[in-house]
């Protein structure tokens, strides 16, 4: 039994009852404050603390149950015989929001299990319910014609709108109810059809899956006139109680649990005989994901913050461009490989022409220049016009180069974006691809710049080993393949090819044979290397999974 005993604290006295229970192989002494004063029904007092320590040690799951919340613990036994959120929230009395919340916490300790589902119902529009409740315009109609009456009669005695005595007199006519004349006779005392409206207003919402053949045209009938009904779709949670839950449902879970500390309870030392609810630091709770970025679209991000740290200035550009920019600026004859269908991708129709480089282009390609002898070829008008997806985001660099003038020199710009090629898709080819463009244009810039610039963009990608190795392309005539060194793999990864522009694209461009540092670096072989991803198609296909989880870009 409980017994009473008087602490003295500070000077000051104060009484407490006391209990020594047993749980499992430990012994545990419970207490209640009483206060500074012995209280009267101090025998009730004592009955009470007793019926306190059994209710919360007789239970296995005592610890569980002073976990849940009172929501939860409303809840819980409700669930023995409901199934549904939906009448969950009709038979607790509690507002949807809280019986959601009960539910996610209960799943979270494992009491139960739930399932989202949606059904498509018809319910009531807004008059649909006006006429729940005042009757539909057509049995007012009926009620007004206790005798022959004009229209307007009618519409006065039955308070109807002129839009409804409208649909009335063409619904009641069509089912031989009324005669229309100088006056408006009813011809039949009672309607079935006109019952079965009314009934069927009374049974929703109902599931059109479920309906019968007479309901279903009642259905159709209603659909034709002004917002008496409309589909919803609504949302519902199947709940099933866990083992675990089936038995903590039986248990007595109606007990008094502070959930929080009060200054006041401080202030007043009230907090001493009152049982505060537990709180399981270790249990599982949902993730909670924040909106952002796309991990490639971060990496992006950070590329173009190097670019713009080291004072280059962004080119932007379509990704559909006449071939003329995107090969014959270039100086890639059309003959190349690079254009050929199988490679490339064209559209059906053409682009125009620049008047102003369109002839010099042509004469770099057929004869050159006084230190070129250009390609030696009949240059093709109608194929520098073919549309091309850009092969390359080079092509921006030769846009650029054709709008600089003599005072915007020197000049540093970039450019990261996609490109697209004629390729057949598996998990080490994309017909889509990531590449960082970049184009310095200085008379006193040389080669050795050039590396200078790559390595500092690398370096700052993370990346300490860099090596290059010559290389042909047909718009440089100092050409180099740009290889990292991955320190984990142990080997060489080639990402792009560099080198200084012919003088047979700078001349027509900007025109004088200026020196133009240009590079073009593929990024996707570095993104696919810090996600870990053995698939090209990964970086494009979307995963909210994959979204969700994979690491943030940090360098």
């Amino acid at each position: 039994m409980p017994y009473l005993k008087k602490v003295k604290i500070k000077g000051q006295d104060y009484y407490y009852l006391f209990h020594t229970v047993r749980s499992g192989k430990k012994y545990l002494k419970e207490s209640k404050y009483l206060g500074k004063e012995l209280p009267k029904n101090i025998e009730q007092l004592k009955e009470e603390f007793l019926q306190e320590i059994k209710s919360t040690h007789k239970s296995k799951h005592s610890k569980l149950i002073e976990s849940l919340t009172s929501l939860e613990r409303k809840i819980l036994p409700l669930l023995r015989t409901i199934k549904k959120s939906s009448t969950l929230i009709k038979e607790s009395n509690l507002q949807e929001v809280e019986v959601l919340r009960a539910l996610q916490w209960l799943q979270n300790k494992n009491l139960i299990e739930t399932k989202k589902t949606t059904k498509e119902l018809i319910i009531l529009d807004k008059n649909g319910e006006l006429y729940l409740k005042q009757g539909l315009p057509e049995r007012k109609f009926l009620k007004a014609l206790t005798k022959p009456l004009t229209l307007e009669e009618i519409q006065k005695k039955a308070n109807l709108e002129k839009d409804e005595i409208n649909v009335c007199l063409g619904l009641l006519k069509k089912r031989n109810l009324i005669q229309l004349g100088e006056k408006i006779t009813r011809l039949k005392e009672e309607d079935s059809i006109l019952k079965l409206a009314e009934e069927f207003l009374k049974s929703l919402p109902l599931d059109p899956k479920t309906l019968s053949e007479e309901r279903l045209y009642i259905f159709h009938e209603f659909k034709k006139r002004r917002e008496i009904l409309k589909e919803d779709l609504t949302k519902d949670v199947e709940i099933n109680l866990s083992q675990l839950g089936e038995e903590l449902s039986k248990e007595n879970l109606k007990i008094n649990l502070i959930e929080t500390l009060t200054s006041d309870m401080l202030r007043t030392g009230s907090y001493k005989n009152k049982r505060f609810r537990r709180y399981d630091v270790k249990i599982n709770v949902p993730k909670i994901y924040s909106g952002r970025r796309h991990f490639v679209n971060q990496a992006i991000d950070y590329s173009k913050r190097i670019w713009l740290d080291l004072g280059f200035k962004e080119m932007e550009g379509n990704i559909i461009n006449t071939s003329f920019w995107n090969f014959d600026a270039l100086f890639t004859p059309q003959d190349h490989p690079a254009r050929d269908l199988q490679d490339s991708i064209f559209l059906t129709q053409k682009g125009t022409l620049p008047k102003e480089f369109a002839n010099k282009i042509k004469e770099m390609h057929e004869h050159g220049d006084k230190n070129s002898k250009g390609w030696q070829y009949k240059w093709d008008e109608e194929k520098a016009k073919k549309l091309v997806m850009r092969t390359h985001t080079t092509v921006l660099s030769a846009l650029t180069l054709s709008k600089l003038k003599k005072e915007d020199l020197p000049a540093k710009f970039f450019a990261i974006g996609n490109n697209f090629r004629n390729e057949t898709v598996d998990w080490s080819h994309s017909f889509e691809f990531e590449q960082t463009e970049g184009i310095v244009i200085d008379p006193n810039l040389n080669f050795k710049h050039l590396l200078g610039y790559l390595r500092e963009f690398f370096n700052k990608m993370g990346f300490e080993k860099v090596r290059f190795r010559p290389a042909f392309f047909p718009y440089v005539n100092i050409g180099t393949e740009v290889d990292i060194y991955h320190p984990i793999k142990k080997k060489w990864i080639e990402l792009g090819g560099a080198g200084i522009f012919r003088q047979e694209v700078t001349t027509p461009l900007l025109g004088k044979p200026i020196p133009v540092l240009a590079w073009g670096l593929g990024i996707g072989r570095i993104l696919m290397d810090y996600y870990e991803l053995n698939d090209l198609r990964d970086l494009k296909k979307n995963d909210v999974k994959q979204l969700r989880e994979i690491k943030a870009w940090l360098k």
